[in-house]
């Protein structure tokens, strides 16, 4: 009946129309006229038609999320909150149930309904919707937002009132809460390696110890209980406004066969620029390593992730300092190798102008890099600060296509790029099609999709030997995604080194601030299952194994390229 009684509901809110009912026929050229209003912006039209939509196909959730849209834009809010809860029954649009149900707390604070937000509110979160800093910042809930449940609920108390301990209790409460509520939820649970009452005793353990431990320490213990879920995108971030994050060594390092080595540097260090980096303070590198190793967040068992993350922690001094890895948190020294061959000390102080550069490729712009001062740098090196570019070689017949973020572009989107790309495909001599994947590490995985569809009807390249995918150890989230369907729906053949992720892994980007430190965390909270349920890889394998080697990056070969080419 409930169902019944919500479609008359919602029939009888839109007035009366003709007798003449819609043909079932003409429900896609409503969906395009209703589209069509709600780009315009006229939110009454637009709810008028989608309510002759889902007359048509009461069992279309899109449908019915779009007609609650409407109404909402509409400012009906009464009457988008049937139509939302008829989404969220029908399991939500793409985004999920929690969406609809989290929008229904809005409709209800803006109509004046508190009690209903609170408890709808309350839901959304239960249902596992994502973000718990946006609801904090929704002006839709100002009018709920100092309720004590809501301050409960969103994390919101005053830490300014709080003892230096009690700040960091509830700061790993709030946390310690969200991988309940996210990470333990019914879909995942069964992915995770560790249960709950597991987890807890982490948690328990971590609380104990907090008045005995610095500052330092209590966000390496935050770090390592993320890890302990063994998943690579569950995180405390080294970023933020916490003071251990804002200051980092001016050097990019890059950890390669042979050892770490520096491949980027603030000016004033260019000297260092190739140098083999083999001790900090004294340590030997690999000690370094291991020590911070627990600290370093991954899928489970994925071995490869290590290589791309450790060279970016060690520029975190005061990480560093607060594991007792180095002797000060503002200086360390580094025993070096020169380009030279020569083995000498340099101190280097940590900086606050770039604290983070993990998505700055190659480099900070202020910034030198090893790879400039090659005479001809290899082309995987020439342009990483962009999302997508390609050059035909026309001595292989091949097309060079770097794949280094699924985003869109600063000039085209990703879906325009792909056009642009299989137009040249179609209309020149191209016998191979390289995708270098190895800058790659995510983005929006559903912009991929108009890439994935164009490879597969591509006879001309989706054949064994003409196909190739250059993947490593940055290819990640979203590029891995992306790599795991190349993998599935087409001929490619995969060379480089191992991914930093699994095919099948728990992903997904939603931080939360925690609201005494300022550490940024993340819970990571869908299921990607990108082949099929009983692939339990730990990461997607090249055909043709070709790891990183300084001596080819010192020469500016590409030997990766190079093995698809048929080229030296």
């Amino acid at each position: 009946m409930r169902q019944l009684l919500l479609l008359t509901t919602l029939v009888s809110s839109t007035g009366a129309y003709s007798a003449e009912p819609d043909p079932p026929t003409s429900v896609l050229d409503l969906v395009r006229q209703a589209q069509a209003k709600a780009t315009a912006r006229e939110w009454a039209e637009a709810a008028a038609l989608w309510d002759r939509v889902v007359r048509l196909n009461p069992v279309q959730p899109s449908y019915w999320y779009s007609l609650a849209d409407a109404r909402y834009q509409a400012k009906d809010y009464k009457a988008a909150i049937p139509a939302y809860q008829k989404a969220a029954d029908l399991g939500g649009p793409m985004m999920g149930a929690y969406f609809a149900i989290y929008n229904i707390a809005c409709c209800h604070a803006l109509a004046g309904d508190k009690e209903a937000a609170v408890r709808e509110l309350a839901r959304a979160l239960e249902l596992g919707f994502p973000n718990l800093g946006h609801p904090a910042r929704d002006p839709d809930l100002a009018s709920v937002r100092d309720d004590p449940r809501v301050i409960d609920l969103l994390g919101l108390k005053d830490v300014s009132k709080m003892s230096r301990d009690e700040g960091w209790r509830y700061d790993l409460s709030i946390l310690a809460r969200e991988v309940r509520r996210k990470g333990f939820n019914p879909r995942l649970s069964v992915h995770r390696p560790v249960t709950v009452e597991q987890f807890d005793a982490k948690v328990r353990e971590l609380d104990a110890a907090i008045p005995k431990l610095t500052d330092g320490q209590v966000i390496l213990g935050l770090m390592k209980l993320m890890v302990f879920l063994e998943d690579g995108h569950t995180a405390v971030w080294p970023v933020g406004d916490h003071p251990l994050f804002r200051a980092g060594l001016p050097l990019r390092m890059f950890w390669f066969e042979e050892g770490l080595f520096v491949t980027a540097a603030d000016p004033r260090h260019k000297d260092l620029l190739g140098a083999q980096v083999l001790k900090l303070d004294g340590r030997p590198i690999d000690e370094v390593f291991e020590a911070l190793d627990p600290y370093v967040n991954r899928d489970r068992g994925n071995a490869i992730k290590p290589k791309v993350s450790l060279p970016y922690m060690v520029r975190a001094l005061g990480l560093l300092h607060a594991a007792g890895l180095t002797k000060s948190a503002d200086r360390v020294t580094l025993a070096v190798r020169d380009l030279s061959g020569q083995a000498r000390d340099v101190v280097v102080e940590a900086d606050t102008k770039e604290p983070e550069i993990w998505n700055k490729l190659p480099a900070p712009a202020s910034w030198v890099t090893f790879a400039s001062t090659l005479k001809d740098p290899p082309r995987y090196v020439r342009h990483m600060d962009k999302a997508q570019w390609f050059e035909y070689l026309p001595e292989q017949k091949a097309v060079y296509f770097q794949f280094n973020k699924v985003l869109n572009g600063k000039e085209e989107t990703l879906a325009q790029f792909t056009e642009r790309l299989l137009k040249f495909l179609d209309e020149n001599d191209v016998e191979k099609l390289v995708i270098d994947m190895r800058w790659n590490n995510g983005g929006n995985t559903f912009l991929g999709h108009p890439l994935l569809l164009g490879l597969i009807a591509n006879k001309k390249v989706n054949q064994r030997g003409r196909l190739f995918v250059l993947i490593g150890r940055r290819t990640y989230s979203a590029a891995q995604n992306m790599a795991t369907y190349f993998e599935r729906y087409t001929n490619a053949t995969f060379v480089g080194e191992p991914t930093g992720s699994s095919p099948n892994a728990i992903g997904e980007e939603a931080p939360v601030t925690l609201p005494y430190s300022k550490v940024m965390a993340n819970v990571s909270h869908l299921f990607w299952q990108g082949t099929w349920p009983q692939d339990q890889r730990k990461w997607l394998a090249p055909q043709i194994y070709v790891p990183p080697t300084w001596a080819d990056f010192r020469a500016g070969r590409d030997r990766a390229l190079e093995a698809v080419l048929g080229t030296k």
